[in-house]
């Protein structure tokens, strides 16, 4: 067994070998710290995502997806717009002051729209120019977040504290759009909104309340001309983050657009109400959260693992488009978040483990910007889809890009010479 050194790093057996345990990150007072404060603020993030498509899609709108895909769009569209500065500042910048000005920056945000929602004065312009600045501020956080895990808990932990991150989030993600439903059916849809403003100050009070001296500092890369476009140089010449790029692109383009697939059934299939709404979220997190405690456990990812995902995502999407009835498709939505997550543990874990220090948070932030960077792409045509076609064609769109994502990675596998189960 484990036990935890006074300076708060977890020590190891006899032989040297760590516990398997899935939540052996939370041995690091930091991390415990750190995921206290998360787990709020994630529960709080899928009110507001949730809040956001229901009154774009029923109150400000009549059932328009398109209009759903381009907030959507719009939300995630600066994560590709801002690549150059936001992996640039995580590796040149101390992260932790970095999250409290972007977390700070996006709970204000929230309040702001929340009471403009409650008076009754919001316009779907408004929500436009929310999700835009929303996605400015997410941009920057995203892989001053994504790579901060390691200052938590060391590179030897990196893979587990990255699984039990998603599993935070993805709690949130189960808690969240039910939460929200709730509030939206008992007090309205800018209630939801206020409660994401407020739950940001618990991430807010972790960063303040955690230990610098026992933080594990990455190594800082070194200020020179070009150092903006050395991530991308860098993942070009390696083959397998190459694929792991082309792979999340499809994934992230056309399969990630839940908030479309998941409203559209609920209103246009289903007939059901906000509440009926947010459950079928919470089903998939629950497959969610199933994955990433199966990754918590694992002691390294692996590319197979990718490919894997890739081909039960499609299986799952492909199942939920030809549900013929409201639980079978929030069935088919579990399988799909079991993939779901596998596919971005394994890509986040890959990236991070594989790649220089120095180099981390601009391939990350090429990771985030390739994943939901897609989205202006994406979300926009799915919507499309789904108003021209329907929402279980929308749906099989997400199938076909899960299955050409397993394409690429088996054939990366294949050129390496790698066996595939």
């Amino acid at each position: 067994m484990t036990s935890t050194s006074p300076t708060g790093t977890p020590s190891t057996d006899g032989g040297g070998r760590l516990e398997r345990s899935s939540f052996r990150s939370l041995r690091f007072p930091n991390y415990r710290i750190w995921a206290g404060g998360a787990v709020v603020s994630n529960v709080g993030t899928w009110m507001q995502r949730t809040a956001q498509d229901w009154l774009v899609l029923t109150e400000l709108t009549h059932h328009d997806a398109t209009a759903v895909g381009i907030v959507m769009a719009l939300q995630f569209g600066p994560q590709f717009l801002l690549l150059p500065w936001t992996g640039f500042a995580a590796d040149h910048y101390d992260r932790r002051k970095l999250l409290m000005v972007t977390q700070a920056a996006m709970g204000g945000l929230a309040l702001i729209l929340g009471l403009l929602t409650v008076t009754g004065l919001v316009q779907l312009w408004h929500v436009y120019i929310f999700a835009f600045l929303f996605g400015c501020a997410a941009a920057f956080d995203a892989p001053a977040r994504q790579t901060f895990v390691t200052e938590l808990v060391g590179d030897k932990y990196l893979a587990n504290a990255v699984a039990l991150n998603s599993t935070s989030f993805n709690a949130g993600r189960m808690v969240g759009p039910a939460a929200a439903g709730l509030c939206i059916a008992a007090v309205g849809t800018g209630w939801a909104f206020l409660v994401n403003g407020l739950s940001f100050l618990a991430v807010l009070c972790s960063l303040n309340l955690l230990r610098v001296a026992d933080l594990h500092p990455s190594q800082r890369a070194p200020r020179k001309p070009g150092s903006v476009i050395e991530g991308f140089r860098y993942v070009r010449g390696r083959p397998d983050l190459m694929a792991i790029v082309v792979m999340l692109f499809l994934i992230g383009t056309f399969g990630l657009n839940f908030p479309i697939f998941i409203s559209t059934m609920a209103v246009g299939v289903f007939h059901v109400g906000a509440y009926e709404f947010g459950l079928l979220s919470s089903m998939m997190a629950l497959g969610t959260i199933a994955g990433a405690l199966l990754a918590a456990r694992r002691e390294a990812p692996r590319f197979t693992f990718l490919v894997v995902g890739a081909a039960i995502f499609g299986t799952g999407c492909a199942l939920a488009a030809i549900a013929p009835g409201y639980w079978l498709f929030g069935a088919a939505l579990v399988v799909t978040g079991i993939a779901a997550l596998t596919i971005t543990n394994s890509s986040n874990g890959l990236m991070q483990l594989t790649t220089e220090p120095a180099m981390r948070g601009r391939v990350i932030a090429i990771r985030m910007a390739v994943a939901l960077g897609g989205t202006p792409i994406g979300a926009p045509f799915v919507g499309w889809v789904a108003n021209t076609f329907g929402p279980r064609w929308a749906i099989a769109v997400a199938a076909t890009a899960g299955f050409a994502a397993a394409a690429v990675g088996l054939n990366y596998l294949r050129r390496r010479g790698v066996r595939t189960p």
